[in-house]
């Protein structure tokens, strides 16, 4: 999430759903009213980077602008919009008012945004670019420690040559400051990229490598918004959500019930998360939802018809 503070004010990505409350206290920390943000754009469709769409909008009828197919798929109610049933991850409803392209340019009233498709994490996948500040906004393209998650079952099987395509698209730029939807900024893009690009190279050659990252960010993702799983409640939630049976599969060549333990295994192997109380908790400091979040209809096939 990016707030480009011009008189038109723009807020990039929304952040998580259940986090509206905070998202609006930050704006007001550097003088910015919700209600005067006058556009929000997404990067793509994943709820902890649309999730804040619905409460803003709701609120205070923010419009929303994202990649063209995405947003067809979510105005539509798609089943696959945001990948939240795939993903067993609650996203309340929106609307989106302005598809975007590659080339397409924002006014943020002083700060001039291009929109630049960087397809890869989703097929969708946007990077806002300034280029009189050079400045880069990347979604989850390119951290500035890491790298996205690949989800072939979603975004195709050729999603990491995808994502090497736009990594190197992006290395084109004159880039002085960047920052994406996780981690710390960087004022040394080139070299981030350039690790970025090795690793995902490297994935080509080892399909097991992209899956178990994946399958640890999912999983990492899916524990912060319980506040942690029981051994129980962790099982009964791993053979349920269809990522997890896809990847044990389709790629690992496993059932589903005989990939819970290595994959429970590898999450505290690498340090993703860790037993405590009894309950598997993520490593990265997370705020967990408050109870009785969320309050509308959070998988899009149950959302209210777009207007």
């Amino acid at each position: 999430m990016a707030l480009v503070n011009g008189s038109r004010p723009v807020l990039l990505d929304s952040g998580f759903g259940a986090d509206a409350a905070e998202t609006e206290h930050l704006l007001r920390e550097v003088g910015v009213e919700p209600k005067d943000i006058t556009l929000i754009a997404n990067s793509h469709y994943h709820c902890d980077h649309a999730g804040g769409n619905g409460p803003l909008q709701a609120a205070y009828g923010t419009p929303v602008a994202a990649h063209r197919w995405e947003a067809a798929m979510v105005n539509r109610r798609d089943r696959e919009a945001c990948s939240a049933l795939w993903l067993d991850q609650p996203i309340e409803p929106y609307t989106v008012s302005r598809p975007l392209s590659d080339g397409d340019r924002i006014d943020a009233g002083g700060t001039r945004l291009e929109v630049l498709e960087t397809p890869g994490h989703t097929l969708g996948h946007l990077s806002f670019y300034a280029p009189e500040e050079r400045v880069l906004i990347g979604g989850d393209l390119v951290h500035a420690d890491d790298v996205a998650w690949i989800g072939p079952f979603r975004e195709g099987v050729a999603a990491t040559e995808r994502a090497i395509e736009s990594i190197r698209r992006l290395m084109s730029l004159k880039v002085e400051w960047a920052c994406s939807g996780h981690g710390p900024p960087t004022t040394e893009f080139q070299q981030a990229a350039a690790r970025a690009l090795t690793r995902y190279e490297n994935w080509l050659e080892s399909p097991e490598k992209p899956a178990w990252h994946a399958c640890k960010r999912i999983l990492a993702y899916a524990l912060m918004l319980e506040n942690g799983m029981d051994r129980g409640r962790l099982e009964g939630y791993l053979l349920a959500a269809p990522w997890f049976g896809d990847y044990a599969r389709h790629v690992f060549g496993l059932e589903p019930d005989d990939f819970t333990a290595p994959l429970v295994s590898e999450m505290i192997r690498s340090g993703a998360a860790a037993w405590s109380a009894g309950k598997l908790l993520p490593a990265a400091p997370f705020n967990p939802p408050r109870p009785g979040w969320p309050e509308r209809p959070s998988k899009p096939t149950d959302w209210p018809s777009a207007p």
